[in-house]
């Protein structure tokens, strides 16, 4: 996703990657999320990922259905798609933006100056680039290499999950015992079953063996329903860290090489989508000479509270399905407090990350938050707000009267679009708020700044974002805030 943002913005970009091929044993990641599919949408890929999904009401909280129909998005649903089919899909997309893969390839090593980065490459190659992102999951050398703390918690619990053929038709569904939350599934066309085993041992640190799965599989059922292979087997545990920086000089840091938690509400992929898309324009605009390296200071100050959060409700739901009596009243408690609306819209709406929020001042309460997906009547005909972002280039969007801003000394990086809009505004769990004259988009879909054309804030917001306004076009005594 990273890759595609800055060749969207004409930055020069490769992906280093370990595997050959785009083949991904195991399910992993199981959903997209309301925000992340609204992210898809915002670059025009959506329809990619909903053909090739199930679209489900609701999402979930500690095993807790959370309906989310009555959201005021238009994906308004939970995704099914594993992330074994959502690679390939988006691979696809970064072919089509020609951006080089170096398949069968690793970081091994690197060393930062002032101008860039040195990246040493397995197989004795290297090369030279101004930065470095690392995307290298949990174990993330880059991580270490820049000597970034991966700071949390160890291990509590441990779970087993394998894709496994087996002769006997099994228990399907969902089974808690004093060790945890066990499940069987059947795998769509395949007679496959997916297997998810709470563990009795925390200490492992090797994948499982078959024997290890038949044992597991005895200690729950008392049988084996006659396992006679699997495709792949994993494990995974609630180890919960988060790097204390996202950036270290030149070397970034996004998905899990930046935080792990807990699979609990399915928002590993969903958040490393989003860092991406934060990271994206602001990288570009700095390799682009647009903007100051400063700028990417905003991606650790807005992103590392949104991977905290996730860390810490991720662990809560670890506790809320912890098997013991006491733990189990809490649960029961929270299904009560979760069936009410408010509780409801407000759990439902984190763990889809509709209402994230970047603390970017006082101000209207479109400020910070993610730019609603609204109908407008343009010069050009009707069109979706969405579409607007489809070129990853922020957008001032004046919904008054035309002619109010002279936006000719960014009109090389920001486009203004005059448009009308009948309807109402509705943020998740804020509700309705008023409708603003004009608002400023970042590429990210977030809103940067809101209100008059006239007001004098408004070029310091768009000098902030997106660079100095062109010296030809510069004006003389503009106003700006005190």
């Amino acid at each position: 996703m990273l890759a595609g943002e800055l060749a969207l913005a004409g930055v020069d970009v490769a992906i280093v990657e370990r595997r050959t091929s785009q083949d991904l044993d195991g399910s992993r990641g199981g959903g997209l999320h309301s925000r992340t599919i609204e992210v898809l949408d915002q670059r025009g890929i959506a329809d990619r990922f909903l053909s090739a999904g199930e679209e489900h009401p609701n999402t979930g909280y500690a095993l807790i259905p959370l309906n989310i129909s009555d959201f005021p998005t238009r994906h308004n649903y939970l995704l099914a798609l594993w992330q074994s089919r959502f690679e390939p899909i988006l691979a696809d997309w970064i072919d089509e933006l020609g951006v080089p893969v170096l398949r069968g390839r690793e970081v091994v090593g690197f060393a930062q100056d002032d101008t860039g980065v040195d990246v040493q490459l397995s197989g004795d190659t290297s090369l030279r680039a101004e930065y470095l992102v690392g995307c290298d999951g949990g174990r993330s050398l880059i991580r270490k290499a820049a000597g970034i703390d991966f700071v949390g918690l160890d291990p509590s619990t441990s779970w087993m999950i394998a894709e496994v053929e087996m002769d006997e038709e099994p228990e399907f569904g969902m089974r808690r015992d004093s060790v945890g939350t066990h499940g069987l599934a059947p795998i769509e066309n395949g007679g496959l079953v997916r297997v998810v085993l709470t563990e009795r041992d925390v200490g492992h640190t090797d994948d499982p063996s078959m024997s290890e799965l038949r044992e597991a599989l005895v200690g729950v059922y008392g049988t084996d329903y006659g396992l006679r292979s699997a495709n792949w087997i994993s494990r995974f545990t609630d180890m919960a860290r988060q790097a204390a920086s996202y950036r270290h000089g030149r070397v970034l840091l996004a998905g899990d090489a930046a935080h792990v938690h807990p699979p609990q509400g399915g928002q590993g992929l969903n958040t490393g989508v989003q860092d991406a898309v934060n990271l994206g324009w602001k990288l570009a605009q700095v390799v682009n000479k647009t903007s100051p390296e400063s700028l990417l200071d905003t991606y650790h100050a807005e992103r590392h509270p949104v991977g905290a959060r996730v860390l810490h409700n991720t662990m809560a739901q670890v506790a809320l399905t912890t098997p013991d009596d006491r733990h189990q009243a809490l649960h029961t408690t929270m299904t009560e407090l979760l069936s009410m609306d408010e509780p409801r819209k407000r759990i439902a709406a984190m763990i889809s990350a509709l209402d994230i929020h970047y603390d970017l001042g006082e101000g209207h309460p479109l400020l910070g938050q993610r730019m609603p997906d609204l109908d407008l009547h343009t010069a050009d005909g009707p069109r979706r707000v969405f579409a607007l972002l489809h070129d990853a280039r922020p957008v001032l969007l004046n919904l008054g009267e035309p002619g109010g801003f002279d936006i000719s000394p960014w009109e090389n990086r920001v486009r203004l679009v005059d448009a009308r809009n009948d309807g109402g505004w509705e943020l998740p769990v804020l509700g309705e708020v008023a409708a603003p004259p004009a608002v400023v988009i970042r590429p990210d879909g977030h809103v940067a700044w809101v209100g008059e054309l006239t007001d004098p804030a408004l070029p310091d917001a768009l000098t902030y974002w997106f660079g100095k306004p062109l010296e030809a076009h510069s004006r003389q005594g503009t106003p700006s805030e005190s």
